[in-house]
């Protein structure tokens, strides 16, 4: 079935001078010539973006819009109307939030958090500034270590307020912070810790062996293109090692060890050896 506000596999159906008519079931889905890319045809499938345009009428786009229909995404106001406000989405057309949907009146230039929805009464994609009643922790649909999507919502004295995959709050400490950070970014990362009252701690990367492994195929293509030699060991300074390697320096230990065991490198007085 056909979901207006996100991301379909479609099949080219038509080929007409200003573009491709794409199968979406009851209705004929225009993409427009501009978003073809080279080669497509006739019964190939391609995944594509669908929105109504500002004449409602269903459009397709190979574009990547800011977010989908049922995602917290931050936004900036890019005009205002006697209704309500638009947003920019990052594709040809911009997002409405209804007057009643603003917690408070929006000003263009603002960036706001908002969830994307389908307005029940006219069908048409929108979006909301009240997220409080989607997000909640009462019910938790993640367990420890599991995989997460983490939006920066708010700084804190301890660490960063973030939104968990659109459906709960946790925070990132700073201790756990080995990157630049801004309010609105989406990072990926994993639940930490679960405490008693269902508050969540969360952690950027991925976790455990999985990291490791990702990390020591890194530091191997790294060294692979540096004429097996870095200038960096256990004993490198934290911000040189993160600078450089992306990770905190006792991930960056812990990853060497690894490979150390594995005869994979050798330590040198300055640096780390690729073994052959």
């Amino acid at each position: 079935m056909l979901k207006v506000g996100q991301y379909n596999t479609l099949r080219v159906i038509k080929e007409v001078d200003f573009g491709m008519y794409l199968d979406g079931g009851s209705d004929e889905i225009l993409l427009p010539k501009r978003y073809v890319p080279a080669g497509l045809k006739i019964d190939d499938e391609i995944e594509v973006f669908v929105y109504y345009d500002n004449e409602q009428r269903l459009i397709a786009t190979t574009d990547k819009p800011y977010g989908v229909v049922g995602e917290i995404v931050y936004m900036e106001v890019s005009d205002l109307s006697p209704h309500g406000a638009f947003l920019k989405w990052g594709i040809m057309k911009d997002l409405f939030v209804p007057i009643s949907q603003q917690s408070i009146r929006m000003k263009v230039g603002d960036f706001r958090f908002v969830k994307i929805f389908i307005d029940e009464q006219t069908g048409r994609v929108a979006a909301t500034e009240k997220i409080d009643k989607y997000i909640s922790n009462a019910d938790l649909t993640v367990t420890e270590l599991d995989p997460v999507t983490i939006l920066i919502y708010k700084k804190t004295d301890i660490g960063y307020k973030s939104i968990i995959n659109n459906k709960h709050l946790g925070l990132l400490h700073f201790s756990d912070v080995f990157q630049d950070l801004e309010i609105g970014n989406k990072v990926n990362g994993f639940i930490k810790h679960i405490r008693p009252d269902n508050k969540l701690d969360l952690a950027l990367g991925t976790r455990g062996y999985t990291k490791v492994v990702d990390n020591e195929s890194k530091i191997i293509s790294l060294l692979q293109h540096n004429a097996d030699y870095l200038p960096y060991n256990d004993k490198s300074n934290p911000e040189e090692i993160y600078s450089y390697f992306g990770m905190s320096k006792k991930t960056f230990k812990m990853v060497l060890g690894a490979l150390y065991k594995k005869k994979k490198i050798e330590f040198t007085q300055t640096g780390i050896k690729l073994i052959d």
